[in-house]
């Protein structure tokens, strides 16, 4: 298992093969989404970014978060009414959201796998497991 910064450099290693400038904005994004290891709405990494760097904008990260998607590095999700949450490319997964308590959970990619394979049969649909998180009630908020 790799530590957070060698997390980070591998991030950042992928974005210097693709020719794109490390700035410390970009430095500051990335670091703050391999600490996070969930999911984090963009205000989430706003303010942590901009707790260690004032300097950055809110649109500085927003558009560092568009090129880390762009680059295939990050994903973002919805999830019922809140507001979209970014987590780092990693093993493939789907995502389950709490309609009482806003949770996001990860589950295993082959929860999905009997959906995504009767979506492709029956309406030629190609489930994206990162982007849309299936709602319901978590267990701690039914207890």
């Amino acid at each position: 298992m790799s530590t957070p910064d060698a997390r980070a450099d591998e991030v950042v290693a992928v974005m210097r093969e693709h020719a794109k400038r490390i700035t410390a904005a970009k430095r500051a994004v990335v670091d703050v989404l391999v600490q996070a290891g969930d999911h984090v709405t963009a205000d989430d990494v706003t303010q942590r970014v901009q707790a260690l760097r004032p300097e950055v904008s809110t649109s500085t990260v927003y558009r560092i978060l568009e090129e880390l998607e762009e680059l295939g590095l990050a994903v973002h999700s919805h999830s019922g009414h809140a507001a979209a949450s970014y987590h780092l490319v990693g093993s493939a997964h789907g995502h389950v959201a709490c309609e009482k308590c806003h949770a996001t959970f990860e589950v295993a990619p082959g929860a999905f796998d009997r959906l995504a394979r009767e979506l492709l049969a029956t309406h030629g649909f190609v489930l994206d497991r990162h982007h849309v998180a299936l709602s319901g009630v978590c267990a701690q908020c039914r207890g």
